[in-house]
């Protein structure tokens, strides 16, 4: 046995002369060094031994490998390791393995995913488990599969399959990794090991094939098809990423393998892995990975020892967009939901849309028929309150109304069992007014989903002084369960996500009474990589919800609220976004957006009602001043939000405008990105335009106080105490 002190491999050599490495590092059996390290060890024993005619790779727990330890990259970037005698050892140990004088198969269970399946690639074999999962996710990271993947993924799969499959990081189930070529066979969990002892010893006595998979060339198209290949591959990146070098990268490191051969492909690997660990890209998107596992962490909570109660019935008020679209992510998780609306109308279309939902998984090949049936029998529609009774938790998503939210969770506190969660969808509105007529306020939470609520990734989670830490833990749970990412936050208007970007449309409103082309902010913003910009998602949310939390802000934060005429004078012709087929843009039968000349007539308009000038400073903006005119707010409200304690950590806001607002995960969030800026900057930016065009821009004292010291704004409280 070699051990390591992260993870280690066990070597068992049986009667029949097969040796069996199993990698145990839980829980994923991630690769660390000090596994690759016991991993070469215990290889090279079992090449010495004279007892071992044969070798089997395997992972412990139903898990093959989940790749390489990400942490260690975290160490790299933080300059605690040098790292590149350590990816070169890893790679000649893959090349150990094919070159290996005796057969060897890897055992595949659960995952084989990135370092992992490249280990499994370089064996002469591979046996996978139906439900297995095998792919190479490094794009993710920013980075490209850096032990061999690059090079033998297309010669398993061939150049079509193997980029799609690293460009998207999608991995393969076994059944299809098997009709693909990437494994040789698929059998149940119970025959896996000795299926890959008897393969190996076939393999060994001839009847098996003995494949270098880094030498097949069968499913390698010719030269000039491959080249055209590489080209759409190309192309189809730049559109789909047009900031993104790495996979691009990626592909030439690919092509040079086919057009080199694999061995000039490995040098091409190696060295292009090593230049883009270090990159912006990749330590943006390595800070994403971690700060994404730790919203689930949260002091005072999560920390006390709770075990969540189960939930076995959830009821939701409002069939809504919103409404529909929780209760679709819950039944598809398998929660009894019933769905009550005040009439039978609005209940039928209530449920035809959770219907149209589950539908549109039926077409999209994502659902059987079968399965969406059984789906849908989850989802019960009501009246009343009688069948409230027995849930485990209530979400009410009615509209925005301060007096019916008051009104429901009066009901809901005499239908419903003392120990049922009463949970609200509301965006912008104070939950200790919303529970004020109840003396319920430590059972009482918010639980703010995204549109759609069943495809948007982040749950937010809000919690008042008086929110018991059980009912946080529960829906921490739920969470999880329900495939969201939960981030918990404390208690104001717009909570975390919509006060950091209730600045975003106003500077934006700002910029044009100012001068700035709507339609040069829109591209702007794409282009620094949102999916839409803020004039188009106004269009997109409507102009009724964009006033109606406008209206939250300018009450609570009246002395930085921008407020614009343009929104109300469109509103006032019926212009109310995309539903009316007019808003900033105008969109034909298909719903494309196209610029609309009439919009300057409603620009001038407010104009000249609110007295604004156009300034000649703002009429040619470069990008890059707009950008920084219409997210450097939206950075000063996050400070605020910090230092009121709405969020635990910044890396919280990274994900909560990630996954939220859709900020680029490529530049880590929206407070990894400014720390990338610098504090001293972002205030002198802020400070000058305050002194232009108002209060709308003065910094905030938490950045000032951070500037004035040159202090990354994400540093801990406590930290920044001790450095100063």
């Amino acid at each position: 046995m070699s051990r390591g002190t992260l993870g280690l491999t066990v070597l068992e050599v049986g009667a029949d002369g097969v040796g069996v490495i199993t990698i145990i590092h839980p829980p994923v059996n991630s690769l660390s060094f000090d596994v690759f390290n016991s991993l070469k060890e215990s290889f090279e024993e079992a090449l010495r031994r004279d007892d071992v005619k044969a070798i089997v790779v395997t992972g412990a727990n139903g898990r093959f490998s989940g790749g390489f330890d990400i942490s260690v990259f975290g160490k790299i970037q933080g300059g605690t390791v040098r790292p590149k005698r350590g990816f070169i050892a890893i790679e000649l140990l893959t090349d150990t393995f094919e070159a290996a004088r005796k057969p060897s198969v890897a055992a595949i269970d659960g995952l084989a995913l990135g370092g992992g399946l490249e280990v499994a690639m370089a064996c002469h074999a591979r046996i996978s488990t139906p439900n297995a999962q095998l792919g190479l996710p490094e794009l993710q990271l920013g980075i490209i599969p850096g032990f061999g993947g690059t090079q033998r993924l297309p010669r398993l799969v061939g150049l079509t399959k193997g980029l799609e499959m690293i460009l998207t990081s999608k991995p393969v189930r076994g059944e299809e990794a098997c009709s693909l070529g990437l494994v040789d066979a698929v059998v149940s969990s119970n025959e896996l090991l000795n299926t890959a002892r008897q393969w190996a010893l076939d393999i060994l006595e001839g009847r098996r094939p003995w494949v270098a998979s880094l030498y097949k060339t069968d499913k390698i198209e010719p030269l000039g098809e491959a080249r055209e290949i590489f080209n759409f591959a190309r192309s189809q990146s730049k559109k789909r990423a047009p900031n993104l070098e790495h996979p691009l990268v990626c592909i030439d490191v690919i092509e040079e393998g086919i057009v080199s051969g694999p061995r000039a492909g490995l040098w091409k690997e190696a060295e292009a892995f090593d230049g883009l660990v270090q990159s912006e890209t990749s330590k943006s998107l390595i800070h994403v990975f971690f700060a994404q596992r730790g919203t689930s962490k949260v002091p005072g909570v999560t920390d006390r020892g709770l075990v969540p109660r189960r939930v076995r019935k959830v009821a939701i008020l409002g069939g809504g967009l919103m409404g529909s679209g929780i209760a679709t992510a819950l039944v598809l998780s398998n929660y009894p939901v019933i769905l009550k609306e005040v009439n039978e109308k609005f209940l039928d279309a209530g449920v035809n849309r959770v219907k149209a939902n589950l539908q549109s998984r039926v077409r999209k090949g994502q659902m059987t028929q079968e399965k969406f049936e059984k789906t849908l029998s989850l989802l019960k529609g009501v009246l009343d309150y009688e069948s409230f009774r027995d849930v485990d938790l209530v979400i009410e998503a009615v509209i925005e109304n301060v007096s019916l939210k008051q009104q429901i969770f009066a009901d809901l506190e005499k239908y419903c069992a003392p120990h049922c969660i009463l949970a609200s969808n509301t965006s912008t509105i104070d939950l200790n007014l919303i529970g004020e007529r109840t003396r319920s306020q430590d059972r009482i939470v918010g639980a703010h989903f995204f549109s759609p609520a069943h495809v948007m990734p982040l749950l937010e989670i809000v919690r008042t002084k008086q929110t018991s830490p059980q009912v946080i833990v529960d829906l921490l749970d739920i969470g999880k369960k329900i495939k969201k990412t939960p981030v918990v936050v404390g208690n104001c208007t717009g909570f975390a996500v919509n006060r950091m970007f209730f600045p975003y449309t106003q500077a934006a409103l700002l910029l044009v009474e100012h001068g700035v082309d709507v339609y040069q902010i829109d591209r702007a913003v794409v282009k620094f990589g949102m999916p839409m910009g803020p004039f188009r998602l106004c269009d997109l949310v409507g102009f009724g919800v964009a006033a109606a939390t406008g209206m939250q802000f300018i009450e609570n934060f009246p002395e930085r609220t921008y407020k614009s005429l343009i929104i109300p004078l469109m509103q006032e012709d019926k212009r109310a976004g995309e539903t009316t087929r007019k808003g900033f843009y105008v969109y034909d039968d298909k719903r494309k957006a196209r610029p609309d000349p009439e919009l300057k007539n409603y620009i001038e308009k407010a104009r000249s009602i609110s007295g604004v000038n156009i300034d000649p400073k703002l009429v040619k903006l470069p990008m890059k001043d707009i950008i920084e005119m219409v997210f450097f707010p939206v950075v000063n409200e996050a400070c605020r939000v910090l230092d009121e304690g709405i969020a635990v950590k910044a890396a919280d806001l990274d994900i909560s405008a990630i996954m939220g607002m859709g900020f680029p995960p490529y530049r880590g969030g929206i407070m990894f990105w400014a720390d990338s800026l610098g504090s001293k900057y972002i205030y002198s930016r802020l400070e000058e335009w305050s002194k232009s065009y108002g209060e709308f821009f003065k910094p905030c004292s938490y950045l000032a106080a951070r500037a004035a010291k040159d202090i990354p704004l994400s540093v801990p409280m406590e930290l920044v105490k001790s450095r100063l």
